[in-house]
This record gives structure tokens, sequence and C-alpha cells, in this order.
């Protein structure tokens, strides 16, 4: 006799870079589909989402008989806690995923763990459940006699278009992503795999290093289910999961021809490998053209013994043909860096950002070197007993948990801040309205711009802090992005690209007129560093970022932080800009008590160039609302 009653649960704990952007668990909602004809019910429940009820609560409600749950590294602890809870109420559990597939006699070990699917999960799960026992049902890992028996793996599904599409109408929760604000957020796959052989990455093993594919036609039939049944024809950003979508350049050829057949208000972001990029700039600049704007490369290092080392395939040049590419197409070009790889020195990982500014990439993110089990990396230190870290929930890319030859556990988690503040500075963010107004000559309003821009900080802190770190050491984290950030190269590069061209701000300047504006960031009333503007009525001159704080300004703010009360809360350092009001009223009337008059005009002025800048940005949407 069959499971009848299945519960699929992702939980709670993904954490770090790598899962920043992994908002939807779309291999439950695969999985659901497979199964959904041969059950009498499924659910999937998303524990990250479920605030008002705790776990036993939805056992209570959907009655399962099998429980499902799909791990990565860092949900480790909590999907064994859920695991736990199931089997005190004598339910039978079954893991998936890339996590439990490296380690299943781990996970096996423990008592709350009947069965983990290796692999693939669709095929497996529906077998699984027709037959109601793990016996002889390829790519299951189970025990019998406290013994533990792997089954054959399952061979990899030829044709991906045999698969349902995933069960999204079973989703319990709408998902948006923090720096996607405008849009809608969904998730599609067209293709798995990846033929590349990076030594740190799980594909290989996963995938066995093939790349299989979806129909550009039967892709684009999810797209249109996605956009019209799911999301109602609202404007809508498909992030595209596949490690490496331009995997078939003439696949993708054909899937925009298809896609400019449609009248679809949604833009895309993809995973791609520079090297596909590079060699195919015709199939980029069209994929441009229909709304495939978002370009995510594995740059990794500027250095070519790490490319070699890591098996990269690619090398500089690529790097930047690639980059040259995207922009000249005008999509944004993202890249992601891999730090603290043995062979590294802490000279060379602090030339990282400078190297991602100067081949052109307009979003970067830095991750520690992360030996994720079942990666041939893994495999390699673990022979050299290098590995000092067990603690799963730590292998996010922003601990360090493997020993290195030549830097600290502390400094490498140092270096990986200064990376992040020394490249997300506000020359960075220019460029990337320069290069986007390629596609759309409007610019963006000052007030969008700022809110947008602290959205995205506040996203990076919480991707690029570890959940594990101390008050202590995130105050010193803090520090140390803070202080990254002074650089005499992005005085050079905002004049080059001046502020006023790319963002609307006719207004707010004409009013403020001629200006030297120091914002000062301090930490427990010490500068780490000061943010310079000056202004003339018609053009921002440039922007400035200095250590500690300059003697001359015209108009002075300080933001002040103490992150030692942090207590855990990593959303500390961006509640602390509630406050700027009070901060605001003090600065306005500090120069007034120091019998400062033209420091208390231009305050004013400051004041009333913020006001018009509100009032034009805020005004049409409200006469808009009121004329209904």
């Amino acid at each position: 006799m069959g499971f009848r009653r299945i519960l699929l649960v992702k939980p709670a704990g993904r954490t770090g870079l790598g899962f920043a952007l992994a908002l939807i668990p779309i291999g439950l909602e695969y999985v659901a589909a497979s199964i959904e004809d041969i059950v009498d019910e499924v659910n999937i429940l998303d524990m990250l989402y479920e605030k008002r009820h705790s776990f036993p609560y939805f056992l209570d409600l959907f009655r399962p008989d099998l429980v499902g749950i799909s791990m990565s590294a860092t949900e480790h602890k909590s999907g064994l806690g859920i695991a736990s809870i199931a089997k005190k109420r004598g339910i039978v559990t079954v893991l998936g995923g890339y996590h439990p597939t490296a380690i299943p006699d781990e996970l096996l070990s423990h008592k709350q763990v009947d069965m983990v699917v290796r692999g693939e999960g669709e095929l497996t799960m529906r077998e699984l459940v027709q037959r109601g026992s793990p016996e002889g049902v390829l790519g299951i890992s189970y025990k019998e006699n406290n013994e533990v028996i792997h089954n054959p793996d399952r061979p990899l599904i030829g044709d991906l278009d045999s698969l349902p599409f995933p069960a999204r109408h079973l989703r319990r929760h709408r998902y948006t992503s923090p720096i996607i604000r405008d849009r809608e957020v969904d998730e599609i796959h067209t293709s798995r795999g990846c033929w590349g052989r990076c030594t740190f990455c799980c594909e290989p093993s996963m995938s066995r290093s093939r790349q299989r594919y979806r129909s550009p036609e039967n892709v684009i039939e999810e797209i249109d289910q996605i956009y019209n049944a799911i999301h109602g024809g609202r404007p809508l950003c498909i992030l595209i999961g596949d490690p490496n979508f331009m995997g078939d350049a003439g696949r993708v050829d054909r899937f925009c021809d298809l896609l400019s057949e449609l009248n679809f208000d949604v833009v895309f972001h993809a995973m791609v490998r520079a090297d596909s990029v590079a060699r195919h700039p015709e199939v980029v600049k069209k994929m441009c053209d229909n709304n495939i704007i978002h370009f995510c490369m594995g740059i990794e290092s500027p250095n070519s013994k790490d490319l070699n080392i890591t098996r990269k395939g690619i090398n500089t040049e690529t790097q930047k043909r690639a980059i040259r590419v995207i922009r000249d197409s005008g999509g944004v070009a993202a890249g992601t860096f891999v730090i603290g790889l043995p062979s590294q020195s802490e000279e060379e990982i602090k030339q990282f950002p400078t190297y991602a500014k100067e081949i052109g990439l307009m979003s970067a993110a830095f991750g520690i070197a992360t030996p994720f089990p079942g990666t041939e990396f893994y495999e390699s230190l673990e022979r050299e007993g290098l590995i000092f870290e067990r603690d799963w929930t730590k292998y996010d890319e922003n601990n360090s948990v493997f020993r290195l030859p030549k830097i600290s556990k502390r400094r490498i988690e140092e270096l990986r801040t200064y990376c992040m503040g020394k490249f997300w500075t506000p020359d960075t963010f220019f460029d990337w309205l320069a290069v986007t107004q390629k596609r759309d000559a409007r610019k963006t309003s000052l007030s969008k711009f700022i809110t947008d821009k602290i959205v995205l900080l506040v996203f990076l802190a919480k991707a690029g802090f570890s959940q594990q770190e101390s008050s202590e050491n995130m105050a010193a984290q803090f520090e140390t992005f803070i202080e990254s950030m002074a650089d005499p190269r992005v005085e050079e590069r905002t004049r080059k690209i001046g502020m006023h061209q790319v963002i609307d701000m006719a207004r707010f300047l004409a009013v403020l007129g001629s200006q030297t504006i120091q914002l000062t960031i301090r930490h427990k009333k010490r500068p780490l560093a000061s943010y310079i503007m000056k202004t003339t009525r018609n053009a921002v001159e440039y922007i400035r970022i200095i250590p500690g704080r300059q003697g001359r300004a015209t108009i002075n703010f300080d933001l002040d932080f103490d992150l030692n009360r942090l207590e855990g809360d990593c959303n500390y350092p961006f509640k602390s800009i509630r406050g700027s009001a009070q901060s605001y009223v003090y600065h306005l009337f500090k120069p007034l008590a120091a019998g400062d008059v033209r420091g208390t005009l231009n305050m004013v002025k400051f004041t009333l160039a913020t006001c018009v800048e509100i009032i034009s940005t805020l005004g049409p949407k409200i006469i808009q609302r009121l004329a209904f």
C-alpha cells in the first residue's frame, strides 16, 4: 500500500550569498506536481514564511503519512528538527536535495531520518509513493535492521519536457524580492546541470557534468502559465534558475524568437558562463532586446592560477570580453568571486573589488571558498585534514570552515567584508544606471535611487552576515565595511559619470545650489568614513569618500551606530536609520544654536530641496489616486 497524504517541507535556515536569490522551493513544487495525480493530498510548507504557526500545527492540519524535507547545508539542523517532530508522531520521513545527496550516511545515522532521495526527486518520489516502500526504488538510501542500504543510482531524466510544470498553485505565500521592488517574482528552470567541471561546485556530482535542456516551446508554455494564470498579467521578474542558461546558445536564440512574439511585461535574470557570453555576442544582444537583462557570471578570480586550480575553464580575457558584450547590449553584468582559496594571499584578495570595477562589473558578490560535501574541493581538503568546522549551518560562504596556510579564519571573514565595502560605492551605482539607460533613456528619480540603494545595502548586509555572528564580531565587520569604502578612485569615477547625468535631480540642485555636503558614518561616536558631495546649481561635480572626516563642508550630517547593542540582531544598523528624523532636526538647528547664520541658511536650502524632490515625486501619485 502506498503513501496517500504527503507533506513537503522547506525548513527555515537558508542563509548566505548562495541562497540570497533562491527565494522559491521550486524543487518541492516539481515533486508535488509529479505525485499529485496518485495521492489523496499533497501540500507544501515553506517554514521561512510560516510566522503564525509552528510545524506541529501543520501536522495536525494535514495529517500526512509521509513528510519530505528538502535541505541545503545551512538547513541541516532545522531540517533534522522537522524530521524529529514528524518522527515522534510516527510519520515516515524522507530527505532530499543537494546536501542529503552528498551525505546520505550521515543523515541516516539520525533516528528521525528514514530515507534519503539521492539526485533528482520527481521519478524517485513518484515510485516511492506508489510502492509505499523504498525497497528496489532507484536513487533511494534507507535503513533496514540498523543497516544503511544504498539502492543503485537513478538515471538522469532524459526528457525534461515530460515533467509536469511545478505545482505553483500549492503555494501558501506570495514570494517577493527586496531588491526587485516594482515587480512580482517567480522562478523557472529551462535546463538541468552544467557541463563545467569547477572543483568547488555541486553540479558535477549532482548532474555528472551533463546538461540537459527543455525545448524552447515547452519553456514558453510555462512562462505563459506563470504570467497569466499565476500572476494575473501583473509586472513580473522571472529568475532563471539554470546554473548555465546559455549552455546551448542555439536553443537560447530560438527561445528569444518565441519570447519576442509575447506581449508580456516580464524581465528575466539568468546565470551564465563567461565563455558562452564571449562566444555569442549576437545571442546576448537578442536576450537583452527581449528583457533577459541581468547576467550573473562566476568570475571567481583575476588570477590565472586560481582559475586553473578550480578548473574554471576561462581566462581573464574571456571575463573582460563577456562583460563588454553584456554592457554593449545594455544588460547588467554581475559576477561572483571566490576568496580564501588555499593559494591566495591577503594582498591578492584585496585587489578583487578593484579588478571587478576595472573590468566593468556592475554588481559583484564575494563569497568565502566553501567545501560543500560531494565536491572535488571538499574531497581534496578532507584528505589533507584541513576542514575544522563540522557545523553545516556555517557552510554559507560567509564563514571560513577550513585552515588556510596564509590567512586566519577571522581575517578571511574580514576580507570578505572589505571586498563588499570596496566594491559597493556610489560610482558602482552610477555606472549601473549609465549602462542600463542604453535600453531606457529615462533618468531615475532621486528619491527612487536613494530608496533602492538603501534596500540593496540592507539586502547585501543580510546576505553577507552570518546568522552566528556575535555583536562584537558584527561591530568589527561593520567598521571594516565602512572604512573600506574610502578610496580616491571613487572621486575619479564620479567625476567621469556625473550623478546628475543618470539621476533626475535638476529641481533638487536648483534649490540647493553650490554646497559641499558631508555625511559622516560614526560607530560609537568614532568617525569611520565620510561621504562628501560637491554640488553646483546644475551638477554634482564629484563624490569623495575619505577616512574619518574633513573640516571644510557647508552642510554636515552624522549617522551614528553602536553595534555593541546588537544582541544578535543583524538588522540593527538599518533600524538605526529609522531614527534619522530626530538626527535631521538636530543638524537643522545645530548651526543656529552656534550662531552660524550661513550654516543655518544652507540647512534650510537642503530642507527645501528635499521637500521639492519629495513633492515632485509623490505629488503625481497622490493626484492619480485622488482621481479615482
